[in-house]
């Protein structure tokens, strides 16, 4: 990180533009806490991400980042293995978070789904009759084909061009 090449002023600058955005966030929280803020309903705080459930709040990997002021002699072996744990803990929080997000997830595609067809739905009258009435027709047949397992012909189109100044279809028939 701090190059001996470089200048010291270089070196300090690029400390603090690396702690900007932690000073920021802290100076945000304090001014928010100064006005009397509640935290857990400010969304962008730890606070409200606990409480909404959008986070991990009882896993035994965050156990092991609570501080702890009882002071320890120094040991080699020990600061080796505590920082082997350290490693090892990271990668079991991360999986961890990785599953809970994709169970927190799981109902989404669903949910949009039906909130899309919701809006077609309720937005019918807005959209172009050929197309939908086209499309509707299409998924029954499809359904009901696959349900009886029957070979239901379907009619070509007519063969149409587009008139380049008009914007309109003709048929070639």
């Amino acid at each position: 990180m701090l190059d001996s090449s470089d200048s010291v002023e270089a070196n300090a600058t690029r400390m603090c533009v690396a702690l900007l955005p932690v000073l920021v966030d802290k100076f945000l929280l304090f001014q928010q806490f100064k006005m009397k803020r509640n935290p857990r309903k400010l969304k962008w705080t730890k606070a409200f991400r606990k409480s909404a459930g959008k986070e991990m709040v009882v896993d035994s990997t965050l156990t092991f980042a609570a501080r702890r002021n009882t002071p320890v002699r120094y040991n080699r072996d020990l600061v080796a293995t505590t920082l082997k744990a350290m490693q090892r803990v990271s990668e079991i929080r991360s999986r961890r978070e990785r599953v809970f997000y994709k169970n927190r997830m799981a109902g989404n595609k669903e949910r949009e789904r039906a909130a899309n067809r919701k809006l077609v739905a309720e937005n019918e009258h807005l959209l172009p009759k050929s197309s939908v009435t086209e499309k509707v027709d299409e998924e029954m047949l499809d359904g009901l084909a696959e349900k009886a397992s029957i070979k239901i012909p379907v009619k070509p189109a007519k063969n149409k061009r587009l008139v380049v100044g008009l914007g309109e279809e003709m048929d070639l028939d």
